[in-house]
């Protein structure tokens, strides 16, 4: 049986300092994982309108979608259950105001997204519960590195 394609925009969301925005799900289906926000491009969209649809209704920021960094493309059980492959493609936002407002969350979202947390990479390498994608510290670092020079 072939699996459902899943074309998805992720976001590094790095704010001024460098510190890179994830969120924690907790899903029925498995153990806890943090993850950068993103989701699904919908039918007639663009990635890089999904990236935007995607900022605002997980994060609530209205900032522009800076170029895309990263096409990935990973097997996975979706929160839904779903097998899926995606087609994964990695956009840079860089707010200046990193208010997060979780208020545009779908019902979903609320169950399983119930935290986010600001990271540095060297707290990242250091966490006991898994993150995605497995290469998040190299691409985080990649864009950050004039910011830390």
């Amino acid at each position: 049986m072939t699996r459902p394609k899943r074309p998805a925009a992720r976001l590094l969301v790095i704010a001024p300092d460098g510190r890179l925005l994830l969120f924690r799900f907790t899903p029925d289906n498995g153990p806890a994982f943090w993850c950068t926000p993103g989701g699904a491009v919908d039918p007639g969209e663009s990635y890089e309108e999904a990236a935007q649809r995607e900022l605002f209704e997980e994060t609530g920021m209205t900032c522009p979608i800076g170029s895309m960094v990263a096409v990935q493309q990973v097997s996975f059980t979706t929160l839904e259950g779903v097998d899926v492959d995606a087609d994964e493609q990695y956009y840079v936002v860089r707010p200046q105001d990193c208010t997060v407002r979780i208020d545009g969350h779908t019902a979903l979202e609320q169950r399983v997204m119930q935290s986010h947390r600001w990271w540095t990479p060297q707290e990242l390498a250091m966490l006991d519960e898994p993150w995605y994608p497995e290469n998040l510290i190299a691409l985080w670092q990649a864009e950050v590195a004039d910011i830390q020079a």
